[in-house]
């Protein structure tokens, strides 16, 4: 009796890639139409069933989980997800699991990914991390019946057909409300908001507490324009959006500023400390990085252990004897803290 056909022997018999023949099954438009045409012929002469199949005659799960790892920005907002990364795979381990990193250009990269990774390794689950709207691979994941979970959750309204799934996220909202109101106890009443352009469906999150809390303290709504710039997220793009807004008259420009990541709140502090500037100015970060620790700077600080630990159980509970499905109690949002440090200045 011939062996079961795999991935490899489909790649060999087509004289393409393994990467070809998972883009053919998970991500045909990536492939050129002969290279598909070549490749779906090869799958059905031989009869090889793709990953979906296979996993339901498995008889033993392989006990690992897949992550994409992200590229880094910068060197400093990057600790984030390496401290979330190593608080689940740190638990994972405990837990008899081991966690598996594997890299993608993007979206459409991470999906042709998972089917390779399924048909080859096997993997039990993945977990999937900076959702947006309109995220492609929450939907190939359900509609392929493979365990996950997001750290982040899903942006878009919820499904028209019920479906849902598990995840965690940190309230950013309530962060940057937090630091608002720390920074109106050290009496700041102009207090700008430096973040990310609108679209970003976390910076956007952050940015709403930010302005509920000013507006809740009797500032016009028409008046927070001046104070709300969104840029890209680096620290020399946080030092010119600080320096503008600081450049204006005396009595209109802010006090302090509440940043929508640590990388842009070093930038502003730079600026506000820069050439003899008013060391009065108060400054907070997102994201408590080491380098937020290192300068004095008081940062919003994301439980990032806490959301690893809850996110592997949510997981562990889909691919345990009993599966359970994702309810609103596989619905997870953590609450952050705030890091007071020295960059917390009274106002003048």
């Amino acid at each position: 009796m011939d062996a079961r056909p795999t991935l490899q022997s489909v790649a060999e018999r087509a004289a393409v890639s393994r990467q070809t023949v998972s883009n053919v099954l998970n991500a045909p438009h990536l492939v050129r139409p002969e290279t598909l045409e070549r490749v779906r012929q090869v799958i059905e002469e031989v009869g090889y069933r793709p990953h979906s199949a296979a996993r339901q005659m498995r008889t033993r799960r392989s006990r690992v989980i897949g992550l994409r790892l992200q590229p880094t920005v910068d060197g400093i907002n990057g600790a984030v997800l390496d401290q979330f990364l190593h608080a689940l795979t740190e638990h994972a381990q405990v837990r008899g699991y081991r966690v598996m990193l594997f890299t993608a250009p993007d979206d459409e990269g991470e999906i042709a990914q998972y089917g390779e990774l399924l048909d080859t390794l096997e993997l039990d689950a993945f977990v999937l991390t900076s959702t947006h709207h309109g995220d492609p691979r929450t939907r190939w994941l359900a509609d392929h019946e493979v365990p996950f979970v997001t750290f982040g959750r899903p942006w878009d309204p919820p499904a028209t057909d019920g479906r849902s799934h598990a995840w965690v996220d940190v309230d950013g909202a309530t962060g940057t409300r937090a630091a608002v109101e720390h920074l109106q106890e050290l009496g700041h009443r102009r207090i700008a908001f430096v973040g990310w352009p609108e679209g970003s469906d976390t910076g956007d999150d952050r940015r709403r507490g930010w302005r509920r809390a000013v507006l809740a303290s009797g500032v016009a709504a028409h008046e927070l324009a001046a104070w709300d710039v969104g840029v890209p997220d680096s620290v020399a793009d946080g030092a010119d959006a600080a320096a503008t807004l600081l450049d204006g008259p005396e009595d209109a420009a802010p006090t302090a500023f509440v940043c929508a990541s640590d990388s842009l709140a070093l930038g502003v502090l730079a600026a506000t400390r820069r050439d003899a500037a008013d060391p009065s100015v108060a400054v907070v970060g997102f994201d408590d990085t080491p380098v937020a620790r290192a300068v004095g700077l008081t940062s919003v600080a994301q439980p990032l252990t806490e959301a690893a630990v809850r996110a592997l159980q949510l997981l562990l509970d889909q691919l345990g004897p009993s599966p359970r499905p994702a309810t609103d109690d596989h619905h997870v949002l953590l609450s952050p803290s705030l890091a007071v440090r020295a960059s917390s200045v009274p106002a003048p």
